[in-house]
């Protein structure tokens, strides 16, 4: 194809360059930096939760492999202290991540009839990121936990 004035060039031509810069476009638009959630996002989405109230440290363990080959899935296991009675218990566990599209990764509802404040999943982490784990007690207080994980890629990769 030879250049030519952009007045005199075939409608064919026009739909292949609006075609290259559309995907050009969304190439940008869809780039990993932009998709997934930093930091900022992960504390907006506890601030929504909390109704910015004050998060203390301690009676929430999170327990993450340290290091992960695969993210697509990553044992994650949340326990807090808790009596779990009537009076005194975990009303909701949530996760958060911060290298995720979503920052919210899920949502746990216990009652006192759970008996424990124990859950065991299973979750996919999209890259390396601190993981943090908010306790909602029953009396309205909010206590957190974090954990870190390095997400590798596989070894035995094809390259194209």
């Amino acid at each position: 194809m030879k250049f030519n004035s952009p007045l005199k060039m075939h409608r064919r031509d026009w739909l292949r360059r609006f075609q290259k810069l559309g995907v050009f476009t969304l190439g940008v638009w869809f780039s990993p930096a932009l998709v997934f959630a930093k930091k900022v996002d992960a504390d907006e989405a506890i601030q929504k939760m909390t109704g910015n109230a004050k998060i203390q440290e301690g009676r929430v363990t999170l327990t993450i492999p340290p290091l992960v080959e695969n993210g697509n899935l990553v044992v994650l296991k949340v326990s807090v202290d808790s009596p779990m009675t009537n009076d005194n218990y975990v009303k909701a566990i949530h996760v958060i991540a911060e290298g995720n599209p979503s920052p919210n990764i899920f949502t746990a509802y216990l009652t006192p009839r759970s008996g424990t404040a124990n859950i065991t999943t299973r979750v996919r982490l999209a890259d390396s990121q601190v993981v943090w784990a908010i306790a909602q007690m029953s009396n309205g207080s909010y206590w957190k936990g974090s954990a870190e994980t390095l997400v590798t890629l596989s070894a035995c990769t094809e390259m194209i």
